[in-house]
Parts: structure tokens; sequence; C-alpha cells
């Protein structure tokens, strides 16, 4: 018993460890490919489609049925004689058929078609919706990891006011200092404090955001893998023009293959509507037989009569439209009016795609530009701080030139790790329009 408790715990132990560790964005994006509410939607849908192409694979089995009837007539009838008498009849009748379609004017191989383009559709919108969330994640990802990093800088900013403020302190019980700048010291502290609470409150909420995108039932004990910016290398705008990236997602994007195939499948429905204006030749076969008994009048037994009156059939049926109020044509119509929507369709999703790959484009060169010129003004702040620093400890600045200095330099630090993050997300986003993977 003893060992089984300590087992369990051991268990128990490894999971709370392994539900701390920090998830990669791989992690992230297969989890909630797999957890994602929308995707399972689709999945759903790709079922059914899959009855369909099997519900029309099979339309060209025989069907076979069985029936059984009871009918018991009174009151006045005519007779074998030829007179009317006052008689009740009853009648028992079985009977089991089948039919085979031979030809149905194409229509089974067209539906058949109409069906498999119809699945492989569906499984587009799959992998759209899987893109979508992948988008979703990786941009939660990176707001994540840019709160991070405004964590750190309010940290630092913080950690600098504090020292700022003990100094002042040791100043003014030396006479070296005034009250008054104490408290505008301690005041500077104070708002410092209050940007790290708010930078710590973006962070739980950023994490939140991308928790719920996971379907996690909480989001405590969830963290990711830290991405430090100024660990990772200077990202660079080498990409191709927009025509170019839209003309290698145009032939890949399962929002485009989609509509595509739809637009196959609209052409199948003409044909499909077009099948009715032909012929159709099925063959029939059945077997049956019945039993009657009228009152009054001697008859043989069930099965005797069963027995005697069993019969079989064999047929062949003919059906050759001829007019049926214009239905065949409005269809035919409507059908072609589909087809056409379905190319607008097809058009605007194409000009949508091309849309949003115009916009990330921009977004990514305006993401270089802002990171270029980030990089450059933190440098300066930095050289600026270090300088007011050295000025400030010798006497020859004041403490409001430091704290200005010091808020520019966390400014240029904040607007550093934004513009990098988002550099990193832009061109990401871009290869993914390209077919790569998002990855950082």
């Amino acid at each position: 018993m003893k060992r089984k408790t300590m087992l369990a715990a051991v268990l128990i132990g490894s999971v709370a460890a392994s539900a701390q560790q920090p998830w990669s964005l791989r992690q992230c994006i297969d989890y909630a490919v797999e957890h994602n509410i929308q995707i399972k939607q689709q999945v759903i849908n790709n079922y059914k489609q899959q009855l369909n192409v099997s519900t029309a694979k099979n339309s060209r089995l025989p069907d076979l049925n069985a029936s059984a009837s009871e009918n018991i007539s009174f009151g006045r009838g005519l007779t074998a004689e030829n007179t009317y008498t006052n008689r009740n009849t009853s009648s028992t009748s079985f009977s089991l058929g089948t039919s085979v379609p031979i030809f149905t004017g194409f229509r089974i191989p067209r539906t058949l078609e109409l069906s498999r383009l119809n699945l492989q559709a569906a499984n587009e919108d799959l992998e759209k919706a899987k893109n979508d969330i992948r988008v979703r994640v990786a941009e939660a990802y990176v707001q994540i990891l840019y709160s991070m990093e405004l964590c750190d800088v309010a940290q630092r900013q913080t950690g600098i006011d504090s020292m700022q403020v003990r100094r002042l302190v040791a100043m003014r019980d030396n006479g070296k200092a005034s009250g008054v700048e104490v408290a505008q010291q301690e005041a500077t502290l104070a708002q410092s404090r209050l940007t790290a609470t708010q930078a710590a409150n973006d962070l739980q909420l950023a994490i939140l955001t991308l928790s719920q995108l996971l379907e996690l039932p909480s989001p405590e004990q969830f963290t990711v893998e830290r991405l430090y910016a100024e660990r990772l290398s200077d990202p660079s705008f080498e990409f191709p023009s927009p025509d170019v990236i839209y003309q290698e997602a145009v032939a890949t994007k399962p929002e485009i293959l989609a509509e595509q195939l739809r637009l196959e499948g609209a052409e199948k429905y003409i044909d499909i509507a077009k099948s009715a204006s032909l012929p159709s030749l099925s063959f029939q076969a059945g077997l049956g037989s019945n039993y009657y008994k009228a009152s009054g009048m001697p008859a043989d037994g069930f099965f005797k009569q069963i027995k005697n009156n069993f019969s079989q059939y064999l047929g062949l049926s003919l059906q050759v439209p001829i007019f049926n109020r214009f239905e065949t044509r409005n269809n035919i119509k409507s059908a072609q009016l589909d087809r056409e929507n379905q190319q607008l369709v097809l058009d605007n999703t194409k000009k949508t795609l091309y849309k949003e790959i115009q916009q990330a484009y921009y977004n990514a060169q305006t993401a270089h530009a802002k990171y270029v010129s980030s990089k450059e003004a933190c440098r300066s702040q930095e050289e600026a701080f270090r300088l007011i620093t050295a000025k400030y400890e010798n006497g020859k600045a004041n403490i409001t030139e430091f704290n200005e200095t010091k808020n520019n330099l966390m400014k240029a630090q904040s607007d550093l790790a934004r513009a990098k993050f988002e550099h990193l997300y832009q061109n990401a986003l871009l290869n993914f329009y390209r077919g790569k993977e998002i990855s950082f």
C-alpha cells in the first residue's frame, strides 16, 4: 500500500512538472489544431461528405424491397355468375422485388464525381481552418513574448528608481539632498511600480488569450518558451514582390483550392440537371403470392393457395422525358447561374488573398524599417543614459534630467522589443503565405 502511494505521488509530481514546462510555438499550434472546436466541427463535416460519396457510389447497386398486405372488403360485390350479392372477402399478398438502374442519363456517375469534389473541397476547408488557428496562435504567442519584454523593461526601470531613492535618502541624511528631491524620486518610483504592475497584467491577459485559443481549461501553470529579443539574430527583409508571393500562394492555399473544386462541382451540377432530359432504363425482378377467401364459398387453405399462386416476373422499364412543365430547363438555368456565382466567389477569394499578401508585405516592410530605426534610437539612448549617469553621479546633472533620460531609454527599449517581435511575426506570416510553416 505504501509503495502504491509513493508511486502515485511520483506520477502526480511528474504530471505537475510537465504542466509547468514552457510550451514552444510548435506545441501550441499542434495542440490548438487538435483541440479547437471549429476544427472538430469541420472534421465532422468531412465525415458527412465521405458518407455522401459512399451513397453516390452505392446508388449503382440493386435495391431489394419486401411487402405484405391484408385487405378485407364488406357489402355487395360482383360474383362469378355476374350477379351482385352481399359478401365479405379477404385477401393476403406477399411480394419481394428488386430494381437495378441500367442507364440514368449519366446522373449516377456525375453525382459520384460531384460528391468526390465536395469531399476534396471539405478537406481544403479543414486545412484552411487549421491555417487560421495557426496564424492566430502565432500572433498570440508573439504578444506574450512582447509582454514579457515589457515586464523586463518595467522591472529594470523600477530597480533603477529604487536605487536612486536609496541614494537620495543617504544624501539627505548627510545634508547633500533635500526632502523635496527624495519625495520627487519616491513618486517616480511609485509610477514605475504602477507601470510594472500594468505590464504584468498585460502579460497575464496575453497568456489568457493564448490559453483560450488552445481550449485549455485554465491559464494556470501555462507559460511559453521565452525568446529574448536581445538574443535573437537581427531579422532581415528578403522577400520577392507581393505579385510573386501571390503566384506561389494561389497554387497552394486551401481557400483557393476549395473554391476551385466547388467551381468544378458547379459544372457537375449543370451536367446532373441535364441528365433529367435523357431517357432512363432500369431492370426489375420480383416474386410474390397471395391468399383469397370469400364468405360462404369454399377455398383452399392458406399455405396451399400461397404455393399455387406463387409467381415471378422480370422486366425492363424505359422512361423517356417529353414534357415536365419546364422543370428540367429551369433546373439547368439555375445550375448555370450557380456556376457563375461560384466563379465570382473564386475571384473574390483570390482578390482577398492578394490583399492579405499585400498588407502583410507592406506591414513587414514597415516593421523592418521600424526595427532599424528603433535599434539606432535605442543605441543613442543608451549612450545618452550612460553620459547623464556619469554627470549625475558627479553632481553636474540633477535628478529631473536623470529621470527624463532614463525614461527615454526605457521607451526606446520597449519600442525596440515591439519592433523586433513584430518584424519576426510579419516575416513568418509572409513565409506562411509562401507555403512554409510558421516559426520564429
